[in-house]
């Protein structure tokens, strides 16, 4: 198994004691939990003991998670209560240097969530093109190339009519819509795909 496998495959295989499946889930969320712990600006040894921590807690609880696609929520989640939980535990000191001209009164900048959800939104948007049938993805990633191919090389390549390639396009984009992998990113923000929702 490897990270570009459905979590509705990983998950119970993962729950089944399949160690290639676990290796998958962790490959793919620990730049997630990595870049959590680096928003909260943990110190290396904190972020490391919230890494751990977060898949120790995955450990003790993927039986009880019911819906696969779920994963990446409680992930979020989990690694962002744990970052929490060190930095009240620890205390947060920031040193400031007072010959500075911003200095005590100066806030440290928030980091952005944008970073986050884009790359949230990218490896959603993958898992949801493995879900269509392989026409239809071919057809996506055809019509989404840069430099744009032209429609007689896709008529050709895929051997569909020039006509046919804006329906089956907007076929295969509401198809794409009501995948598993990009169901809960209808709730919490733009459409990932584009156009009406």
């Amino acid at each position: 198994m490897d990270t570009t496998d459905p979590l509705a495959t990983l998950v119970p295989a993962a729950r089944g004691g399949d160690s290639s499946a676990w290796d998958a889930i962790v490959d793919r969320f620990l730049p997630l939990v990595g870049a959590i712990i680096r928003r909260h600006r943990l110190s290396e040894a904190d972020g490391d003991d919230v890494s751990q921590t977060v898949w120790l807690r995955l450990v003790e609880h993927l039986d009880a998670l019911r819906e696969p696609d779920a994963l990446p929520g409680w992930i979020r989640t989990t690694t962002r209560n744990e970052c929490l939980r060190v930095i009240a535990a620890r205390g947060r000191v920031r040193p400031v240097d007072p010959q500075e001209g911003a200095g005590l009164d100066a806030v440290a900048p928030d980091a952005s969530d944008t970073d986050l959800l884009a790359a949230e939104r990218r490896q959603a948007l993958r898992e949801a093109l493995l879900e269509l049938p392989a026409a239809r993805r071919e057809l996506l990633l055809l019509l989404m190339a840069d430099p744009p191919v032209p429609y007689e090389v896709i008529s050709e390549r895929l051997g569909i009519p020039i006509g046919s390639i804006g329906p089956t396009r907007a076929r295969a984009l509401d198809q794409l819509r009501r995948t598993s992998a990009l169901r809960g990113l209808r709730d919490a923000g733009p459409d990932p795909v584009g156009g009406a929702r």
